[in-house]
């Protein structure tokens, strides 16, 4: 299929709102973190992703004609080159209302995730993205860190 757009913005900036709209738009199947929990072929890659591997875009991308959220949004410059077609398009929002909204249900989430009685299969997903996105792209899960990564995706 091969992706069509590629979304370049950090979850918590209306990701969830624009994968429906383009899917609504004739635009998807569109990948979303949602689609790394339900479907069975994505975790096997972002796990790869996270321990280093170079990834064939095309064969993780398949049954999709958009991606938004992470994880995809943390490797979109890679995207643009692998689908030179595609159009890109940029969420955000007022970084303090990101990390407000972020701190509070993705941040949170991180922070408790080793407490909470996951089902195996889910853990292992949130271990992958607590390597890929909390260490990988934010350099931390603290404020300062957090935003500064914000800045620089949105710069």
């Amino acid at each position: 299929m091969g992706l069509n757009v590629i979304g370049s913005g950090f979850g918590r900036t209306g990701t969830m709102s624009t994968k429906m709209a383009l899917e609504q738009l004739g635009l998807g199947p569109c990948h979303h973190m949602v689609e790394v929990m339900q479907n069975p072929d994505q975790p096997a890659h972002w796990k790869a992703r996270a321990e280093g591997a170079e990834l064939d875009w095309a064969d993780v991308f398949k049954d999709y004609a958009s991606q938004v959220d992470f994880p995809g949004a943390s490797v979109w410059q890679e995207l643009a080159i692998a689908f030179p077609e595609a159009r890109v398009i940029h969420t955000e929002r007022p970084e303090e209302e990101w990390w407000a909204s972020y701190s509070a249900t993705i941040g949170k989430f991180f922070e408790h995730r080793e407490s909470l009685p996951l089902p195996p299969p889910i853990a292992a997903i949130f271990e992958t993205m607590d390597r890929l996105l909390v260490d990988g792209v934010m350099g931390g899960s603290d404020k300062d860190s957090a935003i500064a990564a914000y800045r620089r995706n949105n710069e």
